[in-house]
């Protein structure tokens, strides 16, 4: 069995800034890391208090910063996003900030891209291919009238 390396508070704490220097990271994340490298939960709190005071770690920044990365590369809806978010303890304030954020005409593109993606080894006449585009947009997130409204436009393509 290997042990792990005991690693100091300080040590710890400059790793973690150095992590969140490189890419956006929320509150939860860094705590979770903490927590698997054996780091006492007071000193755990002295660190976390330490990266928001100097703002390597910012809610905020990192929900805004993730919900555009999910809409862009990923091709997710708000709905999927929202539970992400959810899953990463954000504040449903700071979720409702980032969703004002977005840009509608990227978030109407990446559901567009993600639509013809699918519909493309799919016949669009048959119900049943029609149910499995929907289905598959309902689980990328999302919301129900706009997967409507595109099915009806690749629907009219076709």
């Amino acid at each position: 069995m290997i042990k792990k390396k005991q690693i100091t508070p300080d040590a710890a704490r400059l790793k973690m800034a150095d992590l969140c220097a490189r890419s956006e990271q929320c509150e939860y994340d860094i705590r979770q890391k903490l927590q698997k490298m054996c780091i006492p939960v007071s000193e755990i709190d002295n660190i976390i208090d330490f990266l928001v005071e100097r703002r390597f770690i910012d809610d905020t920044r990192f929900a805004k910063s993730f919900t555009n990365d999910k809409i862009r590369f990923s091709c997710w809806g708000k709905n999927k996003i929202r539970m992400a978010l959810r899953m990463k303890r954000i504040p449903s304030c700071i979720i409702t900030e980032a969703f004002e954020d977005i840009d509608e005409d990227d978030y109407n593109d990446a559901l567009w891209k993600a639509a013809k993606s699918k519909a493309k080894s799919l016949d669009l006449l048959d119900y049943n291919d029609r149910a499995k585009l929907y289905r598959h947009l309902l689980s990328r997130g999302y919301e129900s009238s706009l997967i409507s409204s595109a099915i009806a436009a690749l629907r009219t393509q076709q």
